[in-house]
């Protein structure tokens, strides 16, 4: 299942047609820039920030290497507990094995709680064609739920929009999928999430089964750990009959003692928070308490291919914090994560989805290229991913597979050209000449596309070669002047 949405042109495009959007891109760039100056402010009162950052990609990297001997662990911890463990190759595999497991409850509708991965592996696609409805309870994916739109963010995904627009959508949507919008509702926020959870509490009440994501799996225990500020997914966790969590192989971490460090990261790089407002953790089935099924789905969906590369792995570090898309400036000028045509935007879904993927369509391949390689987004990762080295290792490959070959012929050319100093000259010579008239014409064949999204400067009359030759003339003449002139001086002074 690809990681790209269906039919969507590749980054650069969409870019283009964001840029008159003067709404979305107020919208992004005022909640961007919230969030980004309130996780500085946090991490200011943090002593030992930079020693957290440290432990923090340190974990993940054994973890990592160590994957298959945790994951193994985390089977047999949650099966203890009473859980049921199932493994998924691709979303395909995964989409399908969960509608099958509600299937075979009975339900007809489903809770979910925002994440990322169930978007990855088209799960509401896959319940909705086998007549089962699927209610997003986390209220920017409910948002979007109802406008039938795509996340625009990793953690807070209608910050595409303002409160208006939002109000606009409850008056319109929400009675064709339940309780409608009060009648005199206003897009004060109190007002908004009051709708939101007086529509949303009884689809709670009457839910059998629900299904969540997790932000980390301790291997040592079992147990799922989730971090939110609404409350609404530990009513999933609590009030359904079944539970289903579907998780990436990379989310473990070793033992329960590892967590402590992630307790503080997470929250702080995500919300700029010392602590998560609701944090959530379940092990298997307990009686009396809670579900009475629990099932945990383990994906991998190209994580073992990103896993064997030795730059590109660093990316399943990730936490999916998104303090790097909140810092990141080609996410804030391009309007937000629905230009990039992915699941996953921002820098991280630049280096995540083309390796997930394998690179497989033009969304992927353009990913890489959607970064100014400022190193905004390395500066503040709490695991400290090298996004600018795994970004260019990216367009090596990219540079490598399809599309590719008139890029490749010119690099060629142009090593040539390098190589040899006298051919070089004249080819500087000749775009003094001629440049200027062959920018103002319009190039064919791929040329066009790499043109058409460049400013060209105006070229100079003259090469640099030729300029410092003709200076390093003049600079001889006054030197001969000079000495010429120091030559008369001595001969006055010995007829005096």
């Amino acid at each position: 299942m690809s990681l790209t949405f269906m039919g969507m042109p590749k980054f650069s495009r969409t870019a283009d047609q964001a840029e008159n959007d003067t709404v979305l891109k107020g919208n992004i760039a005022h909640a961007t820039r919230m969030m980004r100056s309130k996780r500085a402010r946090a991490f200011a009162e943090v002593p030992d920030a930079a020693q957290l950052r440290d432990a923090s990609a340190a974990i993940k990297d054994h973890t990592i290497r160590h994957l298959g001997s945790y994951l193994r662990q985390l089977e047999k911890s949650v099966i203890d507990r009473g859980g049921h463990v199932h493994w998924a190759e691709n979303g395909e595999q995964a989409a399908a094995l969960i509608t099958e497991l509600v299937r075979a409850k009975g339900a007809r509708e489903v809770i979910k709680s925002k994440t990322m991965i169930s978007e990855e592996i088209g799960l509401n696609e896959a319940l909705t064609e086998a007549g089962i409805t699927p209610v997003e309870t986390d209220l920017g994916a409910f948002i979007n739920q109802l406008r039938e739109d795509h996340p625009s963010h990793i953690i807070a995904p209608s910050i595409h929009l303002n409160r208006s627009q939002v109000r606009d959508t409850f008056v319109s949507e929400m009675a064709k999928h339940g309780r409608p919008a009060p009648e005199d509702l206003t897009d004060h926020p109190e007002e908004l999430t009051e709708a939101a959870r007086i529509h949303l509490r009884e689809k709670f009440l009457r839910a059998t089964v629900a299904i969540t994501g997790g932000n980390f799996a301790v291997a040592e225990t079992g147990t799922l750990l989730t971090f939110e500020g609404e409350g609404n997914i530990r009513m999933c966790n609590t009030l359904p009959d079944t539970l289903i969590s579907v998780i990436g192989i990379e989310k473990l971490v070793p033992t329960w003692q590892d967590l402590e460090v992630y307790l503080q990261m997470l929250p702080l790089s995500a919300v700029g928070e010392r602590q998560a407002t609701y944090t959530s953790m379940w092990s298997g089935v307990h009686d009396g308490d809670g579900p009475t099924e629990f099932h945990l789905v383990l994906l991998d969906n190209g994580r073992t291919n990103a896993l064997a590369d030795p730059v590109g792995r660093q990316a399943l570090r990730c936490i999916r914090c998104s303090a790097c898309l909140n810092v990141c400036p080609v996410f804030e000028h391009a309007g937000g994560g629905q230009v990039y045509g992915a699941v996953y935007s921002g820098p991280i879904g630049a280096i995540l989805t083309p390796q997930l993927g394998g690179m497989s369509n033009e969304v992927e391949r353009s990913l890489p290229y959607a970064s100014s390689l400022c190193g905004a987004c390395s500066e503040v990762c709490p695991v400290k991913i090298d996004f600018p080295e795994v970004l260019l290792h990216l367009r090596a490959k990219a540079a490598r597979g399809p599309g590719h070959t008139m890029e490749r012929l010119a690099m060629s050319a142009s090593r040539e050209m390098f190589a040899h100093h006298r051919v070089l000259g004249a080819g500087q010579r000749a775009a003094g000449v001629f440049g200027n008239k062959a920018a103002a014409l319009p190039l064919p064949g791929p040329a066009k596309n790499w043109k058409g999204s460049r400013n060209l400067p105006e070229l100079p009359g003259t090469s640099f070669r030729r300029w410092m030759a003709e200076h390093e003339k003049e600079l001889r003449k006054q030197a001969a002047a000079k000495q010429a002139e120091a030559k008369q001086a001595e001969a006055k002074e010995d007829t005096q």
